[in-house]
């Protein structure tokens, strides 16, 4: 018998484990973008809160769960400040918008639970802190996401302060406002990364640019009462009480 065995390093083993790894997240990644860049159009042009929009608006919502979170270990992988903050804020946008849909209750019920005060806490120090990162480095679409996101965290808590207080429309705009934004930043990560023939910052900031005045029209159609919803009963089937308008 052969001696002349080829010799494993067991240190050097997990390279080629960890590569397979980080290629199948890369795919990942970029099947779950996919999903969710072409499933957020339809989601925004069925009926509002019918079975189409309900269906599709998850899709959405587990489409960036997985862009996100493949984003979080693809950053770790290539060292990439910017898909690191970019899934950060992606993630926690998504959940705003998910989240928004359970408050309807805060419009009459003035409890507010632990976590959301944690969530929106932990946000705000989050992009605060994102804020001070991009101006120290004048770095502008760092700048940018991190004030977008301070202000939204910080909405959040100043509205969780009213609670019991909000208008009956309150939680549809925020729905809109954290799916959308999540919806930019899942556009800008494509932009800033395949689209080369765009320069520094522009490729970072168009999505934003034309993404924020559509979510203002949405919320104008809201506040009008022009944007079609299905009926659907109060949280436990029970009357709503009167909302505030």
């Amino acid at each position: 018998m052969s001696h002349h065995l080829a010799e494993v390093n067991p240190k050097a083993a997990p390279a080629p484990v960890m590569e397979t790894f980080f290629l199948l997240n890369r795919w990942l990644h970029i099947t779950a973008g996919f999903v969710g860049f072409f499933v957020a159009p339809v989601a925004l042009a069925v009926r509002k809160g019918g079975p189409a929009h309900r269906r599709w608006g998850k899709v959405f919502f587990y489409a960036m769960v997985v862009a996100g979170t493949t984003a979080l270990a693809g950053a770790q992988h290539i060292r990439s400040l910017f898909l690191l903050l970019t899934a950060v804020f992606s993630l926690y946008m998504a959940a705003f918008g998910y989240r928004s849909v359970f408050l309807k209750r805060l419009a009459w019920d003035a409890r507010v639970a632990l976590f959301d005060w944690a969530v929106a806490g932990t946000g705000l120090a989050v992009f605060v802190g994102t804020v001070g990162y991009g101006l120290a480095v004048g770095n502008v679409p760092v700048t940018v996401f991190g004030s977008i996101g301070a202000l939204t965290a910080g909405r959040q808590l100043r509205g969780y302060a009213r609670a019991g207080r909000w208008s009956k429309s309150q939680w549809l705009l925020n729905h809109i406002a954290g799916f959308m934004a999540s919806y930019i930043a899942a556009v800008t990560a494509f932009s800033a990364t395949s689209l080369h023939f765009i320069p520094f910052p522009y490729s970072f900031l168009w999505p934003t640019v034309l993404g924020v005045p559509v979510i203002a029209w949405w919320h104008r159609r809201v506040r009008q009462q022009r944007v079609a919803t299905a009926p659907a009963p109060g949280l436990s089937g029970s009357p709503v009480p009167a909302l505030h308008k």
